[in-house]
């Protein structure tokens, strides 16, 4: 029994009632909406791991039941992805020749 259906559902519906679309308006109000909307999904997260009736964590569960959860961690990935792109740009500079070399052959490997 991975997962209490019933329970994560009617509190998944709960938090939909809940949740605040992101307009336009000053910043303020959207940042406001962002905070309102990311503890929402917090608790429907917590409120699946606190469950004592779960026995399995089934994160593809979550992120398909909590609405809004994929669409923020595709989003929170592509971000991320960005920042590490920037940070081995940025070091490329102190790397050695032979350094630099080993990484191009690896990226030609993937490549293929």
């Amino acid at each position: 029994m991975p997962r209490k259906s019933a329970v994560i559902n009617e509190n998944t519906e709960k938090q939909r009632g809940e949740e605040v679309p992101l307009e336009d308006g000053d910043e303020e109000t959207k940042e406001k909406t962002e905070i309102h909307n990311l503890n929402r999904l917090l608790a429907a997260v917590l409120n699946y791991l606190s469950d004592d009736e779960v026995e399995v964590i089934d994160i593809e569960y979550l992120l398909q039941n909590t609405e809004g959860l994929q669409e923020w961690w595709d989003q929170y990935k592509e971000k991320n992805r960005k920042k590490i792109e920037e940070e081995i740009k940025k070091s490329l500079g102190n790397l050695s020749m032979e350094e630099l070399e080993s990484i191009r052959e690896k990226i030609k490997g993937k490549d293929k």
